[in-house]
């Protein structure tokens, strides 16, 4: 981390972030052994500046991980070379393009990583909606608002690919529900074709989803998607009002022991009277949204050490 010369005010709001960040007990990660994931909505990141201590903390905030997926990301990528520039030489970023019209928001996906600790394994694509044959041409029937974006990656002897989504807002609770079946129906065929990339499949991001009581859970998760066990037990969400589980990491149990214990949601907010602790001067919590986000980021601790589960699986199969 590089965080170089900044103010007084900004090196106060950074030992303060830092205390927020060891409350949230995220353990280190280790090179080849266990590997630290995120899903982070960074809202309308790139659409309204940041200013340079929020460029500081999210910076300080990404470094806690190895990879993250980053959500509302926007068209204007100053503010992300800014806070690439503060984490260092070590770092890479790969990204969708934006989509244009209303329903795609002019949002991308970007997944922000330490290639220290993993690697890009070439793959990067926008996963497209199944289309039928309509006299000459081949369309659509529905469609993903904002197309989920998919990187494949390698740390240790782990293999996966991380799918990044974030799915509709809005009054249809139907049709929201309906983008996450066909969610659902992508990963699963995706996780069966015989010459996919790889079957460990990594689903995150804003699924909008309220509760996991909710039908909306109940789509994405109908072909086996899981929330791993670290995460189950969450007393509370990744909205800053702690409340909602918007904000999801989903997998299939490939291997049972590829997640570990750790996990959880990272609070940089506390609440509105913490504020000033990051942030000089009197600003309310909709301004603050606008320059750290309204989501929190959702982690997770990977083994990536798995040559002994596939040694077993090839004795056993």
């Amino acid at each position: 981390m590089h965080h170089g010369q900044v103010s007084p005010s900004i090196a106060k709001g950074l030992l303060a972030l830092k205390k927020r960040i060891a409350a949230a007990k995220i353990p280190p990660s280790k090179l080849d052994e266990t590997l630290n994931i995120a899903t982070w909505n960074i809202r309308e990141f790139g659409k309204h500046a940041r200013s340079e201590a929020a460029v500081h903390y999210i910076a300080e905030i990404i470094g806690q991980f190895d990879l993250v997926g980053a959500i509302e990301v926007r068209e204007d990528l100053s503010d992300l070379r800014r806070v690439m520039d503060i984490l260092g030489s070590y770092w890479r970023a790969v990204y969708s393009d934006v989509i244009t019209d209303p329903g795609g928001n002019r949002e991308r996906v970007a997944y922000v990583f330490d290639k220290r600790a993993i690697a890009f394994n070439g793959l990067a694509a926008e996963a497209d909606a199944p289309r039928k044959k309509k006299g000459l041409e081949y369309l659509p029937e529905k469609s993903f608002w904002r197309s989920p974006y998919l990187a494949s990656f390698k740390s240790g002897s782990f293999d996966f690919i991380a799918l990044t989504t974030h799915i509709r807002w809005g009054d249809s609770i139907a049709a929201r529900t309906e983008e996450l079946a066909m969610l659902a129906d992508w990963v699963e065929g995706k996780r069966r074709d015989k010459c996919n990339e790889d079957v460990d499949i990594i689903v995150m991001g804003d699924f909008n989803i309220p509760a996991l009581n909710d039908p909306s859970f109940a789509a994405i998760t109908k072909h086996g998607l899981c929330i791993p066990r670290a995460l189950l037990g969450l007393d509370h969400g990744s909205n800053l009002a702690k409340d909602k589980r918007y904000d999801q990491i989903l997998h299939h149990p490939q291997y049972p022991e590829t997640f570990t214990n750790s996990g959880g949601v990272l609070d940089y907010f506390l609440d509105d009277e913490h504020i000033k602790e990051l942030f000089s001067g009197a600003m309310k919590r909709t301004e603050f949204t606008f320059q750290m986000s309204d989501h929190l980021p959702l982690w997770m601790q990977l083994n990536t050490d798995i040559d002994g589960f596939k040694l077993d699986e090839i004795l056993q199969g």
